[in-house]
């Protein structure tokens, strides 16, 4: 579904990224690992279309993607989280969630003025696939929250709520355990998995290794913006490589 070919991103003298190669199986979850300052971030900025690499290609479904723009990247099927939490604080946790929907509504300036039909049915349909995400995600009882008022774990989760309001068929998830307690690190891991039968691809990255391990399929390792290993959970715990840069001890 995705692939990365010899990617490059270089900001003045520093190489954030050097010549990265990625691929990424429709249907997977996949993970993207490595010490902070390591690229992982950037890599996600690429593909959704924040930065252009400095070289390289980055192919979505055989479509080379690298050079457009962000609105263009979503509407193609790719959409995202981010490390710091970015939601419209002092709006209602549904109204978040209908934010996500934007790009496949029809209705324009003049149906919502008037009211017409369409803009009814449509925003009728709309609150119904929000609330039936809120539910996904386990958020069903606090729909005209403001998203400011709920706990940490809670946030995370409504915006991973919007992100699949844009009916993605890639999701890239970065850090969606940071700050999350165990109990909601293990709803986390549950949750990835249900995303993923409902056919959407998941690409991660996540500092908790419990997590990593528990639900990928594949894992990439990156140290000072290169790839050092690729492989299984099995390959990766005990690759030496990885225990020397990045994890200091096998993971059990």
């Amino acid at each position: 579904m995705l692939r990365l070919e010899g990617v490059t991103k270089r900001f003045g003298e520093l190489v954030a990224v050097n010549d990265l190669s990625l691929n990424v199986a429709a249907g997977s979850i996949s993970a993207i690992i490595g010490p902070n300052g390591a690229g992982k971030s950037t890599v996600f900025n690429m593909v959704s279309g924040i930065y252009r690499p400095s070289a390289g290609e980055i192919l979505f479904e055989d479509a080379r993607i690298d050079g457009w723009p962000a609105h263009r990247i979503a509407a193609a099927g790719i959409a995202r989280t981010f490390q710091n939490i970015r939601l419209f604080s002092f709006m209602a946790a549904i109204d978040n969630v209908l934010a996500g929907e934007d790009a496949h509504l029809h209705a324009r300036l003049w149906d919502s003025l008037l009211h017409t039909p369409l803009q009814r049915r449509e925003e009728k349909a709309a609150r119904e696939r929000a609330r039936e995400l809120l539910r996904f995600v386990g958020l069903e009882g606090v729909a005209e929250t403001y998203a400011r008022n709920l706990p940490y774990g809670s946030q995370r989760r409504l915006e991973i709520a919007r992100a699949l309001a844009s009916r993605p068929k890639l999701l890239l998830l970065d850090e969606p355990a940071a700050g999350m307690n165990p109990r909601e690190k293990g709803e986390l891991a549950d949750l990835v998995a249900a995303i993923r039968e409902r056919g959407i691809t998941v690409l991660l990255i996540e500092h908790d290794m419990g997590l990593v391990m528990r639900v990928s399929d594949e894992i990439t390792v990156l140290d000072y913006g290169e790839k050092i290993a690729h492989g299984t959970p099995a390959e990766i715990r005990n690759d030496p490589r990885v225990i020397a840069a990045y994890l200091g001890t096998a993971v059990a």
